[in-house]
């Protein structure tokens, strides 16, 4: 039985968008569809493949102008900062470009008598369930080197950006790559969990809550399904005593905030040195003051509304704890802030890791920030965490931050740069933040499986 999935606008809570759901068996048929068509996929040129998932990107690229509204609508991100395609472009064009050597034999000898090598060969078909906060750009770096990987996908997207899917599907089409090659599919949790139990797929590749986590791995529980996880985040920033202040303020206020604080390696929680902190707060505060809360249709509109009013809910409730715990509050209330989706970006200080707000996640416009005296009081709160995505380091001294690096259990370590994806390092986490990785020549050897080859030659 099919379930309806609607998308609930947060401009003005209307319903933006609502498609069915596919029945049990017709998702066993879709996917199907899918495993018949992945041994002809893989048989393709490697050459033939990568210029097909390109001119797919290029397709959905000839969209933005509509893209960039209906993102409006669904999620929030004002129209003024101009979609996602060059993150888009970027990540797939990248994993193309290194394709031919990702996926070349490893040629372990041959001589007169025997030939040696290690092949990698596609997985089968992979599900890829993509989040709604950065859709276009998390579903492909997946689903461009999986393609070119020889494997199918199926893509399921989030509710709250229920269009994504089934655009990147017309234009991926519409550039030659077969339809049961590449399917978007609107699947209910529970014909999804069916599918993953019932080895419809070789990987699951899921980006999501630490709850769908769980539930992806349950499911999974098994059948040896190989399984991708980026979950939760409360990404740590440090700001140390030599720092370039107003490069660090200007980057990690924006990597808290931008796109209304709903970023997976957004800045939640800075450590600043105690010399600094004052001077970073007086200049923190008057970059997010300046900030223009309202309609993301609005060319104006500097931050938007959260994605969905249950998830201001929890912003909010985070805020409102830690202040009455003893925090501080710099940002008066915005005008425009309406109790609903409509969110004052909050810097709070006389924060504590026994509030919520420093230890789960707030995936919303809020960063807490206390002093720090050294790199030991820095290293053991952003250690302080059941997470671990990024880190952002901030210091004119590379080695320092090396070895501050070494020591932080993170997925990546940054310097003097924040909340940036790049696709040649592998995008992973540790902790309860999930497992596995993306992008990067890792992201080729997760979406392939090792094949080995030791062949005698008859020499008589």
């Amino acid at each position: 039985m099919s379930q309806t999935l609607k998308c609930i606008s947060p401009i003005d809570g209307s319903v933006y968008a609502e498609r069915e759901t596919l029945s049990a068996e017709a998702a066993r048929t879709a996917a199907a569809r899918a495993r018949a068509a992945q041994a002809a996929w893989a048989a393709r040129p490697l050459q033939e493949r990568i210029e097909l998932v390109l001119a797919g990107v290029a397709a959905v690229g000839a969209m933005n102008d509509e893209v960039v509204p209906e993102l409006a609508h669904m999620m929030g991100r004002p129209v003024r900062y101009g979609g996602e395609f060059g993150g888009f472009n970027e990540r797939a064009s990248y994993m193309a470009g290194i394709a031919g050597e990702a996926l070349a034999n490893i040629e372990v000898g041959e001589d007169a008598t025997f030939k040696r090598y290690i092949r990698r060969v596609p997985l089968g078909v992979v599900l890829v369930v993509a989040p709604w906060n950065y859709p276009y750009m998390t579903a492909i770096n997946t689903v461009a080197p999986a393609l070119i990987a020889g494997n199918t996908v199926m893509l399921k997207h989030a509710t709250q950006t229920l269009l994504v899917g089934e655009r990147m599907a017309r234009a991926f089409h519409s550039a030659g790559v077969p339809e049961d090659v590449f399917q978007n599919v609107f699947l209910d949790h529970d014909t999804t969990s069916g599918l993953i139990a019932g080895n419809a797929f070789d990987f699951v590749n899921f980006t999501g809550s630490v709850g769908g986590g769980r539930a992806i791995e349950r499911a999974a529980a098994g059948t040896f399904t190989g399984v991708g996880l980026e979950l939760g985040g409360k990404d740590p920033g440090y700001v140390m005593e030599d720092a370039d202040l107003d490069a660090a303020v200007a980057t990690l206020i924006d990597a808290a905030m931008f796109n209304s604080g709903q970023c997976c390696c957004g800045m939640e929680r800075l450590y600043v040195h105690e010399s600094l902190f004052d001077a970073f707060i007086e200049k923190a505060v008057k970059i997010v003051k300046g900030y223009k809360l309202g309609n993301p249709l609005d060319p104006d509109t500097s931050i938007g509304p959260m994605a969905n009013i249950r998830f201001a809910r929890e912003v909010r409730a985070q805020i409102g704890e830690a202040l009455a715990a003893g925090a501080v509050a710099h940002i008066e209330t915005f005008a425009e802030d309406d109790g609903g989706a409509y969110l004052t970006p909050q810097i709070l200080t006389g924060v504590t890791h026994d509030m919520r707000v420093m230890r789960d996640e707030s995936f919303g416009p809020v960063v807490g920030i206390m002093p720090v005296k050294d790199d030991e009081e820095a290293i053991a709160l952003m250690n302080d965490s059941v997470f671990g995505l990024t880190a952002s380091l901030w210091t004119r001294d590379l080695e320092r931050a090396e070895r501050v690096g070494d020591r932080i259990e993170t997925g990546t370590v940054f310097l003097n740069r924040a909340d940036y994806l790049d696709p040649g390092l592998c995008w992973t986490g540790c902790k309860q933040t999930g497992r596995g990785g993306g992008l990067s020549v890792i992201g080729y050897h997760n979406l392939t499986r090792p094949k080995s080859y030791h062949l005698k030659k008859v020499t008589a």
